[in-house]
């Protein structure tokens, strides 16, 4: 067979957003807290009492952090793994023999069968140790071939695949092209049926584990047909096909030891047995596999919440400044309680998100969207924090600390390696748009035909009478709601009370829900365009979930005497630091310079203030801002390194 052209598939705004529509799932058949929470109502039902998991589940889990912890203290030397940027085989192999490769597989393919919430502990745990092998391990499970499988996959594919993974091989996955990074309509890696199988060709960029892997899912285009619709589609391929080639292996700020790639495939030949689900089935497996695979992310963020609060209570208590530990000086204060008040609430939101994964009995694709979103941007703040807390210190490396005597405190190596997790798995302006369609689809349920440019008028008609069924009985629910008695939420006050924070999450859910409708009544079909707003939308509705959890495993610490006194402290101080927040997004809704952002930006976009940029020199070298992707055999050394 002759290889594809380099034509990329040529879409419009509307086809690809027709493409992301179609591989969402359409409909909720479990309940959402944080769906309520959009729609206006806190349901504090889903989520209080707090889930617990069973006791086997913990038994199971418990013994299996204690193995890692051991290992990650004893094995894991995160100097060495940043100063030579690889994880040396010897840790890959620890990991594979304690069966860290295998944690979420079920135990009937060798793995360990863990819950979702001791494998986020259990990755916040390593996360700590060195966050490269972190990544490691969650793109192998979170992403990579046994999430798909053990959702989407044939039992012959769970058979074959599974407990190599579970044991031996390394996994990744390949979506990303270097033309295609959130837009997966313009994918351009083709996969053409011929026999038995199918002929893959293309290029995929930002491999996670791409180097390393043994297995990788690939996402690949297979051509309409008279007897297929084709479409995007998953397949497994094995790493050492004929055709395949590692022509890169990446280099990034942060993150030194990630084994990420560029992927070229010429001419590789894959069963057709090794398709995951049906022809254009792809992306759907994706997303329906990041509704989980996502929390991997917080988790680690946990992680190194915990850290930057162990260094900033270590390290503020023995620096003296003025005669007192500069922890007593208000301006660093503030900044421990914010540290502490968010990992609070950062625990809560994850392993509340993980223990509902677990149980199945809600739908948590907006938690995890909502918990990953949070949890990257407030971990990058709570370590830009830690750094400011150190000084100088926090801006030197942990290995010029140690050559000088001090403590090598890599303070500022935790500041790179987060600042990944804000573009990882959806970045944090795709994430915005992703929750709030998420948010919106039950207005867009009832009400979307009414903007939809394509609809007939009869269909208008017949939306505008759902709509008015659905309003009419909706709005009036907007007005009032428990948020404004006080007596409401009583069983949250033991000493401290909580139960005025969960009366404003009340009232602001449905604040909230109120400023969304009014919002799509005034502009309508251009919603869409609105990203600022929705942006804002969704922060209001994330800090709104993070009280809603931090208040619920406060009580939950509480009723188990675990630190209650303690959980509740700090689930006030995290509260009262979110209402700030919240308050301020509020007004910012309406009151802010979006408009005059276009503006300016399309002046950038047509050389207006060129002349701004007149007096520096530019040290970018030369080359094309996105690589040439075409279809051929590759031009570069196979740099693969596969463990062991």
């Amino acid at each position: 067979m002759s290889a594809p052209t380099a034509k990329k598939p040529t879409v419009t705004e509307r086809e690809a957003r027709q493409v992301a529509e179609a591989a969402r799932e359409q409909d909720w058949r479990k309940p959402s807290f944080a769906k309520e929470l959009f729609l206006g109502r806190l349901r504090l039902d889903l989520i209080h009492p707090h889930p617990l998991p069973a006791d086997e589940d913990v038994q199971r889990g418990e013994e299996f952090l204690a193995r890692l912890h051991e290992f990650c203290e004893t094995k894991i030397d995160s100097a060495l793994i940043e100063r030579e940027a690889r994880i040396p085989d010897e840790v890959i192999a620890g990991l594979k023999e304690i069966g860290a490769l295998g944690m979420k597989i079920d135990t009937k393919y060798g793995g360990l069968g863990l819950t979702q919430v001791y494998y986020n502990r259990a990755l916040s745990l390593v996360g700590s140790a060195n966050p490269a092998v972190g990544a490691l391990l969650s793109a192998h499970q979170s992403i990579g071939v046994p999430q798909p499988l053990k959702i989407f996959g044939t039992q012959q594919q769970k058979d074959a695949f599974l407990p190599r993974c579970a044991r031996t091989d390394i996994s990744a996955f390949l979506l990303t092209e270097p033309d295609v990074g959130s837009d997966p309509a313009r994918l351009a890696t083709t996969a053409v049926p011929d026999g038995d199988d199918y002929v893959l060709d293309g290029v995929k960029l930002w491999t996670t584990n791409g180097v390393v892997a043994d297995l990788l899912v690939v996402m690949a285009r297979v051509p309409r047909t008279e007897d297929s619709k084709g479409g995007i589609t998953a397949f497994v391929v094995e790493a050492d096909s004929p055709g395949i080639t590692v022509e890169n292996r990446n280099a990034f700020m942060g993150l030194r030891g990630i084994e990420n790639g560029v992927t070229r495939f010429h001419q590789v030949r894959v069963p057709a047995a090794n398709r995951i689900g049906a022809e254009g089935a792809g992306l759907k497996i994706a997303l329906t596999t990041l509704n989980t695979g996502r929390l991997s992310l917080p988790a680690m963020c946990v992680g190194a919440g915990k850290w930057c609060l162990k260094i900033a209570r270590e390290w503020s208590a023995v620096r003296e400044q003025w005669g007192k530990p500069v922890a007593l000086h208000e301006a660093v204060g503030s900044k421990i309680s914010f540290i502490a008040a968010t990992t609070f609430a950062l625990e809560a939101v994850v392993d509340l998100s993980s223990q509902m994964a677990d149980e199945n009995r809600n739908d948590i694709r907006i938690e995890a969207a909502l918990a990953k979103l949070y949890g990257s941007e407030m971990a990058c703040l709570m370590a830009d924090e830690l750094v400011q807390i150190r000084g100088g210190r926090g801006f030197e490396t942990a290995e010029s600390l140690a050559a000088r005597g001090e403590r090598a405190v890599p303070a500022e190596q935790l500041l790179r390696d987060l600042r990944i997790n804000r573009i990882f798995e959806g970045s944090t302006e795709i994430m915005h748009l992703l929750i709030a369609r998420e948010a919106v689809d039950a207005h867009l349920s009832v009400a979307g035909d009414l903007i939809d440019p394509d609809k007939s008028l009869q269909d208008k008609a017949r939306a505008g009478a759902n709509a008015g069924v659905f309003y009419a009985k909706w709005l009036p629910k907007l007005v009032a709601g428990p948020g404004q008695l006080p007596t409401s939420y009583g069983d949250f006050k033991h000493g401290v009370d909580l139960a005025p924070h969960l009366r404003y999450v009340e009232r602001h859910a449905r604040k909230l829900a109120r400023s969304t409708f009014y919002a799509m009544s005034r502009w309508q079909g251009r919603m869409e365009t609105k990203q600022g707003f929705l942006g804002r939308v969704v922060d209001i509705g994330a800090e709104l979930f993070a009280m809603s959890a931090a208040c619920v495993r406060a009580e939950l610490l509480r009723r188990q005497g675990d630190h209650g006194r303690e959980a509740y402290l700090l689930a006030d101080a995290f509260c009262r630091q979110a209402r700030i927040r919240v308050d301020e997004l509020f007004t910012r809704l309406w009151s802010n310079t979006d408009d005059l952002d276009r503006k300016v930006v399309k002046g950038v976009l047509g050389g207006s203030f060129e002349w701004l940029e007149r007096g520096i020199v530019d040290p970018s070298g030369e080359g094309p801002w996105i690589a040439d992707a075409t279809p051929g055999p590759s031009q570069h050394e196979n740099v693969r390194r596969p463990f062991g």
